[in-house]
Formats: C-alpha cells, structure tokens, sequence
C-alpha cells in the first residue's frame, strides 16, 4: 500500500500541471488476449492512449482476432518484443503458455507488468514484475453474496454459474469465488435445499444467450444465474424475449458495459462487479513511465471488486458509454 501510495502521488505531481512531461521515447505495447469487438477493452484502451498522450510515449495495443485466444495472444506478444520495446503489457490468462516469452522479455531488460489478469500464482508462477487488475476469486465471491440478498426466504436455491471461458485464469476464479460463497450459504442454511451447477457460458452475447436460455428453459425453477463476464446481459434478452418478468430469475456478472447496464436499467440484472478497465489503462503507463524517468519499480494495484445496483446504473451509464467506467 505504501509503495502504491507514493507511485500514486508522484504521478498526480508530475502531471498536475498544465505542461506535459515527456518519456524520452519510452515505447510501450500491451498485448492480451481479447478482439477488438469487446465492449470492455475498449474501455482499457481509453485509460492506455489517455496515459499514452499524457508521457508522450509510444504505444500500441494489439488485441486478437479471436476472442480469448492465448496462441494468437502468444504470437502477438512474440512479435511485439521482436521490435525491443521498453515494457510490455499483458494479460497472463494461462498458468503456463506465457512463462517462456515473459522470461525472454525480462531476460532483455524489458518491463512486464501483468494487467487485467495474472498467473494464479502470482509472482511466483511467472516472471511479471507487477499485477494491475481485480482480485478475481474474491469478486466472485461478493457478487454471490451481493445476489443472495435478492434470494427467497423460503424453498430451494438453485443456481448456474456460467464460466465465460474455461481454463482461463480470470474466469475459472471468478466462478469459483461464487461458488465458494455458494458453500458457505448452503453450510450456514441447513434447513435449505441449496444447489449450483457450472456451464460453459462462452464470450460472445448471442452464443451466452443460447447456452443459458436453453438451459433455463429446460429448469424453470432457477434461482439466479451468475456470469463471469458481461455476456449475462444476453441472457437477460433471452429472458425479456420469452416473457420472463424481470427478477423472478436474478442475474449477475461483472463489468460495467453499456449492453448489461441497460439491462440492470431494465430490472434484469440485480448486480454487477466493477474493475475499472480505464484504470487498467491507465496505470500500467504511469507505472512504466516512473520506471524509466525515476527508477522506481513497478507495484500491485488492485483496481477493485465494487458492487454496483440498479439504483446506481443511470448514473454510471454516462460514465460507461465514455469508457470510463
């Protein structure tokens, strides 16, 4: 905390004027593993080029051409460090298909800062020097306790956690997150028929709606259905398409994009998790720039597991569709 307080501070000193500080030619590309069709790193890549401009540095963000695709990912990164830039950017969605390239990438002198998702491990999994993103498992978990205020007070709760994309770091944590809150409920309800399955929900609004209206379809009696990412917002078409009313299956997921905040607007998303894409743009720049201008080392920032409600989502819309938030 202290050494994200002092990076923070000298940030807002250097750039509190109205001059710009220059980078010196600091060259910066950031590769993950997203298209550009996601709502949400367009988002991240706002906060990037703000940052960008601010230093004067070189920057490139390479996203894939499909999305969540590590190899294409790989490659990208491959690529980027051939031309030597002096820090690299990266999502670390796999637990093993980076280390080799973030290790050849520190070998030479560059600067690895793992954003928006990290070796499960951490530092200890991978040669990343710092992690700039959202503490997955425990999000999970306070959007599961955030939904279960809206559960029934009588009768069975039953539950399907979409993982967006299995195996991926991000994803696999969040769910299990919530179906660790989901334990804990049923432990502490006895009394209460408590019980959740997993499905392999998918990254794209319309294949999410299929997956999870067909199955919500087959069991009608669902208590609530929790998405790893965004894609619930499909399902919550799905369900205003058929007819459903809005609530009577709770909905709830992360990340504050216009598709699933105009559903929460709607009634049909009861919660949602925010983890600042902006300032997963932002930073990492800032974090960069310090290093090469003032030596200092790069440091976790964890951008936050803040609950938002439809009470908060007109306000935060513009925010959204800014890609602020």
């Amino acid at each position: 905390m202290k050494r994200l307080t002092a990076t923070l501070l000298l940030a807002t000193t250097l750039f509190a004027g109205p001059s710009v500080a220059s980078a010196d030619g600091l060259n910066i590309v950031f590769t993950h593993h997203s298209s550009a069709s996601n709502t949400f790193w367009q988002a991240v890549k706002k906060g990037f080029d703000d940052a960008c401009g601010k230093v004067e540095a070189k920057c490139n963000m390479i996203f894939t051409q499909t999305e969540g695709s590590v190899e294409q990912q790989l490659a990208n990164m491959r690529a980027a460090l051939a031309a030597k830039p002096d820090a690299l950017l990266t999502s670390i969605v796999d637990n093993k298909a980076f280390d080799d390239v973030i290790k050849e990438a520190r070998d030479a002198g560059v600067l690895v800062i793992a954003v928006n998702v990290d070796d499960t491990e951490g530092a200890k999994g991978n040669a990343r020097q710092a992690f700039i993103g959202q503490g997955f498992k425990p999000a999970g978990y306070s959007l599961g306790k955030a939904i279960s205020e809206s559960f029934p007070k009588e009768g069975a709760i039953k539950v399907l956690v979409g993982i967006s994309a299995p195996g991926q770091n991000w994803s696999e944590s969040r769910g299990a997150g919530v179906m660790q809150f989901l334990e804990e409920y049923k432990a502490a309800h006895p009394d209460r028929q408590v019980s959740w399955e997993r499905i392999d929900s998918g990254t794209d609004l319309a294949i999410t709606s299929d997956r999870v209206g067909a199955y919500l379809n087959a069991h009608p009696d669902t208590t609530a259905y929790f998405d790893t990412g965004f894609w619930c917002a499909g399902v919550a078409r799905s369900l205003q398409d058929r007819g459903v009313a809005p609530g009577k299956i709770l909905l709830g997921g992360f990340d504050l994009v216009p598709e699933v905040l105009q559903q929460m607007q709607k009634g049909y998303v009861q919660a949602l998790v925010d983890q600042q894409p902006y300032m997963q743009g932002f930073m990492p720049v800032m974090e960069a720039y310090l290093n090469k201008k003032v030596g200092l080392a790069p440091s976790d920032i964890d951008t936050g597991q803040g609950i938002v409600r439809p009470n908060q989502a007109d306000a935060i819309m513009t925010l959204s569709s800014q890609g602020l938030r």
